[in-house]
């Protein structure tokens, strides 16, 4: 995995420099956060380990408040180009937070690299070879909480061999797009076909 999370994170540092200033305040998928506040948070990947536990103890254990904070004060901290100067330095460390799975990474860029390219309107696509693995760890993590959000459905990729959740309904589409509603993000939703795909909206919502 180490070497598609590295590619990842060079090809998004690429598709970075391309951004014009305005873009960079453009809000990402990840609802109340900017481009730049996304791109901060994929530097902390393997930085602040010990700030980042420290903090969660005093929040209490409650690690979306944390990463939220952090992410924004280091994106008022440094400059776009710093920050993509910061993600390309660390792209191939295989370092990780302490209790996380080997996964994560892998799922983190590529699911923040949609955060960010699609609302801009960017074109980058998921290799099915990274995005199918990315969706079977979500699907079987227990942080996502993906398959009680779905229980009831069945997603079925279209792109490979693979097929989640027992129910009537049925939501198909590439695992690129399975991933993203499977992290919470409404956008995959475009991408796939199915009789449960307003149902599948419909949990996204609630």
């Amino acid at each position: 995995m180490a070497p598609d999370v590295e590619a990842e994170r060079l090809d998004l540092a690429d598709l970075l420099d391309t951004l014009a200033d305005h873009e960079w305040q453009a809000k990402s998928l990840c609802a109340g956060w900017t481009v730049r506040d996304v791109v901060a948070h994929l530097t902390l990947a393997d930085r602040e380990f010990a700030t980042t536990a420290l903090r969660m103890i005093r929040a209490r254990g409650n690690f979306e408040r944390v990463t939220e904070d952090m992410a924004r004060e280091r994106a008022l901290r440094y400059s776009p180009a710093e920050l993509v100067a910061q993600l390309r330095e660390t792209a191939g460390r295989p370092r990780r937070f302490p209790m996380s799975s080997a996964m994560d990474p892998l799922t983190d860029i590529l699911v923040h690299g949609q955060d960010i390219a699609r609302p801009l309107g960017r074109e980058r696509p998921m290799p099915v070879g990274r995005a199918l693995p990315a969706l079977r760890h979500v699907w079987t993590s227990f942080f996502y909480g993906t398959r009680k959000r779905f229980a009831g459905l069945r997603l079925v990729a279209a792109d490979a061999d693979w097929a989640g959740g027992e129910g009537p309904l049925e939501v198909r589409g590439p695992a690129g797009d399975l991933l993203l509603i499977a992290t919470g993000r409404p956008a995959g939703l475009a991408g796939l076909t199915g009789d449960g795909v307003s149902e599948a909206a419909a949990r996204l919502a609630a």
